[in-house]
């Protein structure tokens, strides 16, 4: 630094102008002031590093198996305490940046030995690859293994946003897999919504897979209702399809969908208990005035076939209407 203070009593270092400090970990930090407070018994038992003026602290992660460095986190913020060059406390618009994850808050925690660390007051978390997401919420927690993020848990007021899906709960729980989002769960008081370009669902607990980033099946717990748009293809209207049950599963073409820029197709919509069904069917005349279906029974399962429906299936205590135009 340019200039620093020593009190011995204290065991403290002032440092101030141009500080740059380094870590026995390899970890650096840089900023205008630091105090350093030495790990001296019976004064302290662990060194704690407290810099001001918006430090830049970039933490050296080692491999758990070659003991070498291996990804760095780089954190940003207008007040920075290390503990023992392990527990990191940051305050004041937090900037967190590792390989392909950003991550902000107005305060944050990081436990380098356990892996976890926690953003606070309106924070956001961000994977920056090919597919993105972003996930937001009062308190996100984020917990690591092998120094690559596995889950991201945001509550309350949980909003993850893909590019197939965006999900909004009171609790947004995500699995990832090598900075990839693989699974959304989503749940709460105030129920959980799933949207997507052409579905939205209601339930009080929403499932996500998402292989590779692209969504292949979406199971709806508790008073499952989903809402999609009729084939534009074949019918034209200002209604939409609904479907209710206790449970909806909907599995989507993945697949074989092999455009990446949309969201696969859906190929089946299942509905469990107390199931209930209401879509639109063609009129071979009109297009604008097709007819309508809707069914009951314990259980229905509808197929898709090129964005339509295909195929309506309804067992026990099936009864319906169908309404021509």
């Amino acid at each position: 630094a340019d200039h620093m203070t020593y009190w011995m009593e204290e065991e403290r270092i002032r440092a101030e102008g141009n500080v740059y400090a380094v870590m026995s970990s390899g970890s650096t930090m840089r900023g205008p002031v630091a105090d350093y407070y030495r790990a001296v018994v019976p004064i302290r038992t662990e060194a704690i590093l407290v810099s001001t003026g918006r430090p830049k602290l970039k933490v050296v992660q080692l491999d758990s198996l070659t003991g070498k460095p291996s990804d760095t986190v780089d954190v940003v913020a207008d007040r920075i305490t290390s503990v023992a060059d392990s527990l990191v406390y940051a305050g004041g618009d937090v900037r967190i940046t590792r390989p392909q994850l950003f991550a902000t808050g107005d305060s944050a925690f990081m436990d380098q030995g356990s892996g976890i660390a926690r953003l606070m007051k309106k924070p956001t978390v961000e994977a920056r690859r090919s597919r993105p997401f972003t996930l937001t919420g009062g308190v996100i927690d984020v917990f690591s293994r092998n120094k690559l993020v596995h889950r991201a848990v945001a509550t309350p007021q949980g909003h993850a946003t893909s590019q197939d899906l965006q999900l909004y709960a009171d609790s947004v729980d995500l699995r990832v897999r090598n900075n990839e989002l693989e699974r959304a769960m989503a749940w709460g008081k105030t129920r959980a919504h799933a949207t997507s370009p052409d579905r939205d669902i209601v339930a009080d607990s929403i499932d996500a897979l998402l292989p590779n980033q692209r969504i292949h099946q979406i199971r709806s717990v508790g008073k499952a209702y989903a809402t999609s748009i009729p084939d534009t293809a074949t019918v034209t209207t200002t209604e939409r399809d609904w479907m209710r049950g206790d449970t909806l599963i909907a599995t989507f073409d993945s697949v074989s969908h092999t455009d990446s820029t949309h969201t696969p197709p859906i190929k089946t919509i299942y509905a469990r208990s107390n199931a209930r069904a209401y879509y639109h069917v063609k009129n071979d005349k009109f297009k604008d005035r097709p007819g309508v279906n809707y069914v009951t029974g314990k259980d229905i399962d509808i197929n898709f076939l090129n964005g339509g429906i295909d195929t309506v299936k309804v067992r026990e205590k099936a009864s319906g209407v169908y309404v021509e135009a």
